[in-house]
């Protein structure tokens, strides 16, 4: 029996075997025949899927809640400068 090179499965690929071991319409024997890969491999994937899968809905609230605080920092900031501008230009007698 010969060795297969080592492959590299799509992140597609990978959640499309899990959701289907997920479903459980078909043993681990079938999904590894049917999509030519290790059960183990397939239980793996399951089990990542099945961990990790609150982070889908709870990752996009942490990004949006930073990326909040960065635009409300960045429009602080433009603030500052508008009233060192102000007052720069005031200072100097542009503003009259």
């Amino acid at each position: 029996m010969t060795r297969r090179s080592r492959r590299n499965h799509s992140p597609a690929f990978k959640a499309r075997v899990a959701l289907a071991a997920v479903k459980g319409e078909r043993t681990l024997a079938e999904l590894a025949e049917h999509f030519d890969v290790h059960p183990n491999q397939i239980q793996d994937w399951k089990k990542q899927l099945v961990t990790k899968a609150a982070n889908v809905f709870g990752a996009g609230m942490v990004e949006a809640a930073t990326q909040e605080q960065v635009q409300q920092k960045l429009h602080a900031k433009i603030g500052q400068w508008t009233m060192e501008k102000d007052f720069l230009a005031h200072a100097l007698g542009h503003g009259r």
